[in-house]
């Protein structure tokens, strides 16, 4: 049975919104949010909607890319509220990876078969203005094969405040160090309204706009993101996800949309009692992953879960709610996990390639900018990473905090 086959049991408004997006016609933010009332068969539709589009766009394929996460410092001069990762520098859980084991841990990882690290940390105080550069620079000379993604806009901003440049000077800078794309975090919700409300005196939408327009128009690729499930509702998540497409549609910059439930159980502002939800429940989840693709498939094909946030067996119906994409290994996340995410630092791509089987998927090994480097279309396959037996090996979020050699030193005192 087909979705037009269902459309005349369907509510005709939903029905109505669904049909325009089989047609490839642009779906309104306010359509978009007027599909999140949809209920029994209608909610079904929504997802069999988003998946026969992204069967169209994406085909069977489910990607992946081996990486690495280093979140070299979680000291922050930032107090978001729904960050449970950052510390003040006066804290003792405060941490500061030195140069030579972020190059270590981006080594081990290449031999493990990662094909890139991606860089994300706090924003520490009295920072060097140089210090972003003087990472890249010091991978790429021992790994100039591995794909440097990393630094978001918030660390772009704060990179060339720190330099003394502007945002643009500053990303040519990091460009030529060796950063090949940004993640497009920070973003949260593109409101200027809510972003005082979770986290006051961060990244504006202004200058995180300014950010990747000028990275996308200098050839530097970025992610795009919406973190989903706090204070906002089904009109600021819609209008967000309209505004990445107004983006993408001057810049074709975005490699990728991935939606981020809101985990609450670490973070300030749900542990403080504010009128703060949850993070989004499954039905909600499975709404936002569709309706992101009916609203971005004519712009950006790829939409991406977080297994992280959502684990393995979320993420996999994910992939029938309009997903294509995995996302990473991830191998040491830290953001999540010290947020209370009870889903581990990594999985192996064993496991992915065989979560992506078992519904009838080919799963394939891709580069960061999507390039297919393996695919799997016979049973089987193997990568360094899948010998692997003891994740521990690696560490924790819990254990590093703890590790005197690399407590933070405020180089004021």
């Amino acid at each position: 049975m087909t979705c037009e086959s269902l459309f005349r049991d369907a509510d005709p408004e939903i029905s109505g919104i669904l049909e325009r997006a089989l047609s490839d016609r642009e779906i309104s933010a306010a359509e978009g949010a007027k599909l999140y009332g949809a209920k029994n068969l209608d909610y079904h539709l929504v997802g069999m909607v988003a998946d026969e589009l992204r069967k169209r766009r994406a085909g069977e394929t489910v990607t992946y890319v081996v990486n690495r996460n280093i979140n070299f410092t979680n000291v922050c001069i930032k107090q978001c509220g729904f960050c449970a990762f950052s510390r003040d520098f006066r804290q003792e859980e405060g941490y500061m990876l030195p140069t030579e084991e972020i190059v270590r841990r981006a080594k081990e990882a290449r031999k493990l078969g990662a094909t890139e690290v991606c860089i994300q940390a706090g924003l520490p105080p009295d920072m060097d203005g140089g210090l972003y550069e003087e990472i890249c620079r010091s991978i790429k000379a021992e790994i100039p094969d591995i794909h440097i993604h990393g630094f978001s806009p918030e660390e772009i901003l704060y990179g060339a405040a720190r330099s003394g440049v502007t945002p643009e000077e500053f990303l040519g800078r990091m460009r030529d160090a060796g950063v090949g794309t940004l993640p497009g975090t920070s973003a949260e919700i593109l409101d200027q309204r809510i972003r005082d409300k979770i986290s006051p005196g961060r990244i504006s939408v202004a200058d995180w706009e300014r950010i990747i327009k000028a990275a996308h128009k200098m050839g530097i690729r970025t992610t795009s993101t919406m973190m989903f499930g706090h204070v906002e509702d089904a009109q600021d998540r819609t209008r967000h996800i309209a505004r990445i497409r107004e983006i993408q549609k001057e810049t074709g910059g975005f490699t990728e949309f991935v939606p981020l439930n809101f985990v609450p159980d670490e973070a300030p502002m749900y542990k403080l009692g504010a009128k703060t939800r949850p993070g989004a429940d499954g039905a909600e989840v499975l709404l936002t992953h569709a309706i992101s693709r009916i609203m971005l498939n004519n712009c950006i094909d790829n939409i991406q879960m977080s297994w992280v946030k959502e684990g393995p067996k979320m993420a996999q119906l994910l992939l029938m709610w309009g997903v294509n994409d995995f996302g990473g290994t991830l191998i040491n996340e830290s953001i999540s996990t010290s947020a209370g995410s009870e889903y581990g630092q990594i999985l192996r791509p064993a496991e992915i390639r065989g979560i992506a089987r078992q519904i009838g998927r080919i799963p394939a090994e891709r580069n960061t900018t999507y390039e297919i480097l393996r695919r799997f279309d016979d049973a089987g396959g193997s990568d360094e990473l899948d010998s692997v037996t003891d994740a521990s090996r690696f560490g924790s979020y819990a254990e590093l905090v703890k590790i005197k050699r690399f407590g933070y030193k405020n180089p004021r005192s």
